[in-house]
């Protein structure tokens, strides 16, 4: 070997030794990517250790620790930033565009802002929202108002007899009803109305003793002041007797004139309205006390009405009632109401609610059905549309916006609700601007931005 050839060798194994030396640096290899955990995009929260199916059978993607979302510092504010995520899988977070490494969708575009409490990395206290995402969320706001509410309750009864209007016609001697003149349940009566005919032997002693009583009176009351004194005692209690037993005037005047006993007497009624019901046939026996007719005025009935537990503490007496029937379209009639029972129906849940509702022309019949409306002025209060109010399970919450795409929870204490808003009692003040609708994807949204 020449000493060319031998210069040669030398010059290629040094220059292939300059370029082992150098190549990792001109071409370095690119790192192995790290693998953070294995998930199903399909089902949220969804993690593992290893590769493999998740519960719905779906294989389970990586996630690399380039594109996991870095948890904002404890106590800190961090600053509104854009960044860009997949719609299908929105712990992609990427700083440029291109397409979804888990779909291959592309990302899109999103803003954040979200402020981390010091007392607690788990509490969202804004959340920031562009104009175009608002319009996508359907985001709409309105001003709270501090608003008098009328609240309606809605309720069903049924037409009763008042109680208080009742009286039964009773017997008071024994006998045996020869006649009726009332033959039927439903039949009017009025006051002084013949309503029987009765045979009664008692009846028949009770007229004697009386006629005795009178004449006895007659032939001494010209005497000494002592006997006339007591043959009218003795008039006058006979006399009381008739009465009690319900000889009327008349019928006593008429004893007087034609001193004649009547085997039959004639009961007459000292109430008028209607028979709700007949107890006793003709040629029946009755003793005394026993009830013949039971008669009701029907000018003025009650509703019986049943309102739902949690509205009963907005009742109060006097309160006005308009009640309705389909048996007159259109017409309402209106009542006060008389009492408020203090028990609860366990059954039903429900309270039980008296109404007096005048019916002169007895329009409406017993056991009528009849819808009842109560409305009750609330007093001025906050007042937002019930669609702002969301409800966590244990909280109450309304988003209130603090600026142009900025908004913020509030916890609040609720009142009555009503078809025009619902009160809030504490957490806004009259002017904040809430959220009316959307509030639940902001709500979502703040969960998304949310720390682990």
């Amino acid at each position: 070997m020449n000493k060319r050839s031998l210069y040669a060798i030398i010059v290629v194994v040094g220059i292939g030794a300059i370029v082992l030396s150098l190549y990792p640096k001109l071409f370095p290899t690119k790192p192995e990517r790290q693998v953070l955990y294995w998930t199903d995009p399909m089902i949220p929260g969804d993690r593992s250790d290893r590769p493999g199916k998740s519960s719905m059978g779906m294989d389970r993607v990586p996630v690399y620790a380039d594109e996991a979302p870095s948890p904002p510092v404890q106590g800190t504010v961090s600053a509104a930033k854009s960044y860009y995520t997949c719609p299908m899988h929105p712990f992609i977070h990427k700083d440029a565009p291109g397409a979804c490494p888990v779909c291959g969708m592309t990302l899109v575009k999103k803003s954040e802002g979200v402020e981390i409490s010091g007392q607690g990395k788990d509490t969202i206290s804004t959340v920031t929202m562009s104009p175009s995402r608002q319009v996508l969320a359907n985001v709409s706001t309105t001003v709270a108002q501090r608003l008098p509410l009328r609240k309606v309750i809605h309720a069903v009864g049924t037409i009763r007899y008042a109680e208080p209007n009742i009286r039964h016609i009773s017997m008071r001697f024994p006998g045996r009803m020869d006649r009726l003149y009332l033959t039927y349940t439903g039949e009017k009566v009025k006051k002084g109305d013949p309503v029987a005919e009765v045979y009664s032997p008692e009846a028949i002693s009770a007229q004697k003793e009386y006629l005795l009583a009178r004449n006895s009176f007659e032939q001494v009351k010209d005497a000494a002041e002592l006997i006339s004194t007591g043959a009218k005692a003795l008039l006058e209690e006979s006399r009381g007797k008739l009465l009690r037993w319900g000889f009327t005037d008349s019928q006593i005047s008429e004893l007087d004139s034609s001193k004649e006993v009547k085997n039959t007497l004639t009961i007459y009624s000292l109430v008028g309205g209607t028979v709700l019901k007949k107890n006793v046939d003709p040629q029946q026996y009755t003793t005394a006390g026993q009830d013949i007719y039971d008669v009701a005025d029907l000018s003025t009935v009650w509703l019986n009405i049943d309102v739902y537990e949690y509205e009963s503490s907005l009742l109060r007496t006097g309160q006005t009632v308009e009640a309705t029937s389909v048996a007159f379209p259109g017409k309402i009639f209106t009542g006060k109401i008389g009492f408020i029972s203090p028990s609860i129906d366990p059954q039903t849940r429900t309270v039980p609610v008296r109404v007096e509702l005048r019916n002169p022309g007895e329009e409406l019949k017993l056991d009528m059905y009849m819808n009842a409306i109560i409305r009750i002025e609330l007093p001025p209060t906050i007042v937002v549309p019930a669609s702002a109010l969301l409800s966590t399970g244990r909280h109450q919450v309304v988003w209130v916006q603090k600026s142009p795409g900025v908004f913020e929870p509030r916890e609040v204490k609720v009142g009555e609700e009503t078809d025009d808003g619902i009160q809030i009692l504490e957490g806004i003040n009259a002017g904040d601007i809430v959220v009316s609708s959307g509030g639940y994807l902001i709500d979502s949204e703040s969960q998304m931005q949310a720390p682990n």
